[in-house]
């Protein structure tokens, strides 16, 4: 697979890697631990090299699973993880002091069955730390080996300055697809002048996307997706407009709605490396075709002309989960 360079930071990635997350929470009751290690495992046979954890997922046992399955190519990937929640409960709380910080490092670090963390997020900007101290913290984790790299999730463009100003940011992950576009009126360009990477979560609209979701689609109790309101069975047939659209352009390509939602995203800038998720095999591959799937400045033109005219219904985040996301 492509490799592509997060910014200015010289951290090589895989151009698609791999979300870990639904393997063990967030969309149900996720896999066995045999089946997710077998998940990961043919991920990095197909030229996966980054992959994303993060404590918050269980908590613990997602970063338990990331550990085991890569244990023995652990010096051929990337694996990124997180901190920012108390007690690793994605509930209950930031938590970014820098006692903490140091803590979850050290747990990671053994989950992960690994000496070093290779892109150490804070998971979701603290208020009530100064984000120069979490970045002074994990550059005291980098001086002492334990960590690799720096990165922020869901932060606003003042953070990241702010952040970066003390430690080289070397990525961004948050969410950004053909159905979340926020990004690029001020992210992108802030990121693109500052050198930092870009990695999109929920690069597939959290699955709406593919095509596989409908407004009689029923979901689990642990599923999440129960809570957002772009996900109400209203939105959702309201939102089918585009995913309708998208089949077309897709067949018009001969590939799915999934392989025009990931190129798209490849298609946008050099330094961004989306982390689509899948508990599946067959999604799995289909996710990674998507790296070769070209799509021309016509076809990125044209895609514009068909989509921009279709208006999304629904919050990406019930009101509590939105208060965490730092603008």
């Amino acid at each position: 697979m492509e490799k592509r360079v997060l910014g200015a930071s010289g951290l090589e990635v895989s151009a698609l890697g791999y979300g870990c997350m639904g393997l063990s929470y967030g969309y149900g009751s996720g896999v066995s631990r045999d089946d997710g290690i077998r998940m990961i495992r043919a991920a990095h046979e197909r030229g996966v090299t980054f992959f994303d954890t993060a404590e918050a997922y269980g908590p613990f046992v997602n970063e338990e699973l990331v550990g085991e399955a890569l244990a023995p190519v652990r010096d051929e990937v990337v694996i990124a993880t997180k901190f920012g929640f108390r007690n690793g409960d994605s509930t209950a709380g930031m938590d970014s002091r820098p006692e903490r910080i140091r803590q979850v490092c050290d747990e990671a670090l053994k989950r992960l069955r690994t000496d070093r963390i290779d892109l150490f997020y804070q998971h979701r900007v603290d208020p009530n730390v100064a984000i120069e101290e979490v970045a002074g913290t994990v550059g005291d984790l980098i001086a002492a080996g334990k960590v690799r790299h720096f990165g922020l999730s869901e932060a606003g463009v003042a953070v990241i300055r702010r952040a970066h100003a003390v430690l080289p940011v070397t990525a961004l992950q948050s969410e950004y697809s053909l159905w979340w576009r926020e990004p690029e009126a001020g992210i992108l360009p802030a990121l693109e002048e500052l050198g930092i990477g870009f990695v999109p979560f929920s690069p597939l609209g959290k699955g709406f996307l593919t095509g596989s979701i409908d407004d009689s689609t029923a979901f689990s109790e642990t599923d999440f997706r129960r809570q957002v309101p772009r996900f109400s069975e209203e939105n959702r047939r309201a939102n089918q407009q585009l995913v309708d659209e998208l089949g077309r352009i897709a067949d018009a390509k001969g590939c799915t709605r999934a392989q025009i939602a990931l190129a798209w995203l490849l298609s946008q800038k050099p330094w961004i490396a989306p982390i689509p998720g899948t508990t599946r095999l067959e999604r799995l591959e289909e996710n990674l075709g998507a790296a070769a799937v070209p799509l021309s400045a016509e076809d990125l033109a044209a895609i514009e002309t068909q989509l921009k005219t279709i208006k999304i219904a629904g919050d990406r985040y019930s009101g509590a989960a939105a208060a965490r996301i730092s603008r």
